[in-house]
């Protein structure tokens, strides 16, 4: 099973190589990287360029914004399954990708999640919070429950049915395509209940509390897009959920 991991960056020069050596580190033999870049202006290029023989495809151009940058690294991925990883994350240890397959191999499901921990921007090892999901079951949307985005891997013919990002949607677009492939077209998926990825906090929905909330907005939209109604609860559930994350 040969995986394509997508790292999308703009200027992260801060965060990027700590991205990269934790894909190229990995165990896995089987590892397409992809690097999309959108034109950054500081040294990132430059980092990149270091590790460039270990790196499968590199594309640095204009684009409209980290959603359109993903989905032009998803046009290029020739693995069965697909990874994303942000420029400020970094997989936990060398075996992510192995113990991917191997959740993916032993339940034969076409997505895979797992725990994810924040961590402070400045000291990666001091732990803000740790976010851990929970097994699936249909209906759990309504709880106001998503996975990890970072942790979520898909196989490549889910994309190629059900679609890729949409861009109508400027922070909630992970959200949006996990409820259209797991709550609305079903598709399978298994939990791996180990911390995979570590996030640096201060990310786009996560920056601030208010950004959290109006990314709620963004979820409410997610639904009308999939001509989908959620319960009672489930917007209610939502931004309290994205509380609890801004608190720790």
């Amino acid at each position: 099973m040969k995986v394509s991991i997508i790292t999308v960056c703009y200027n992260s020069a801060n965060t990027i190589e700590s991205t990269i050596k934790s894909v190229i580190e990995q165990s896995y033999p089987e590892i397409e990287y992809i690097l999309i870049d959108g034109l950054s202006k500081d040294g990132t290029l430059g980092i990149i360029e270091k590790y460039r023989n270990s790196i499968a495809k590199v594309i640095s151009e204009k684009d409209s914004g980290i959603y359109d940058a993903i989905n032009k690294g998803i046009d290029v991925a020739t693995g069965d399954v697909i990874g994303i990883l942000n420029s400020d994350d970094f997989y936990i240890n060398n075996t992510v990708i192995a113990d991917v397959v191997d959740a993916l191999l032993n339940s034969n499901a076409d997505s895979c999640y797992a725990d994810l921990q924040y961590i402070d921007r400045l000291n990666i090892n001091k732990i803000i919070r740790n976010w851990k999901s929970k097994n699936y079951y249909e209906g759990i949307f309504y709880t106001g429950w998503m996975p990890p985005h970072p942790t979520f891997f898909v196989k490549k013919a889910c994309y190629e049915k059900y679609g890729k990002f949409n861009l109508k949607l400027k922070s909630a677009a992970d959200y949006e395509l996990m409820l259209r492939f797991l709550h609305k077209h079903h598709v399978s998926t298994t939990y791996l209940p180990k911390v995979l990825v570590k996030m640096r906090v201060g990310g786009m929905s996560n920056k601030t509390l208010m950004n959290r909330i109006a990314a709620n907005r963004e979820d409410r939209l997610a639904w009308k897009i999939n001509g989908l109604k959620p319960g009672m609860f489930t917007l209610l559930f939502k931004p309290l959920s994205k509380i609890k994350q801004f608190l720790g």
